[in-house]
């Protein structure tokens, strides 16, 4: 039996986990702002302390983390869409200054 293969402007897109090189691209994480995938590196985490939004710029707090564009329209719009709540599954957690703290520089830089 003779398998016919579709042509290469047919196919699905690759999915970059799926590559051969996996640690060229690393985990792709999806932003709860703008819906954007993109490699875990490129976005920031974001877990809830005591029912306040905190950034996790080392990735080390403990707790399920959200990962969001360092972009203020980002954090607005994930803000808007009470996403923060949904991706953390807490009560809607207080942003706080999340948008500030964003565009500031990085504590200790």
């Amino acid at each position: 039996m003779e398998t016919v293969s579709e042509p290469a402007d047919q196919r699905e897109p690759a999915d970059p986990r799926e590559q051969g090189d996996r640690g060229a691209t690393g985990p792709v994480r999806t932003c709860v702002g703008c819906r954007r995938r993109a490699a875990q590196a490129e976005l920031v985490r974001v877990v809830a302390v005591d029912g306040r939004l905190v950034l996790d710029r080392r990735r080390r707090l403990p707790g399920r983390g959200a990962y969001l564009h360092a972009d203020a329209r980002c954090a607005a719009t994930a803000v808007q869409r009470r996403a923060f709540g949904r991706a953390l599954r807490v009560p809607q957690p207080d942003p706080g200054d999340l948008v500030e703290a964003l565009t500031g520089p990085a504590p200790g830089a």
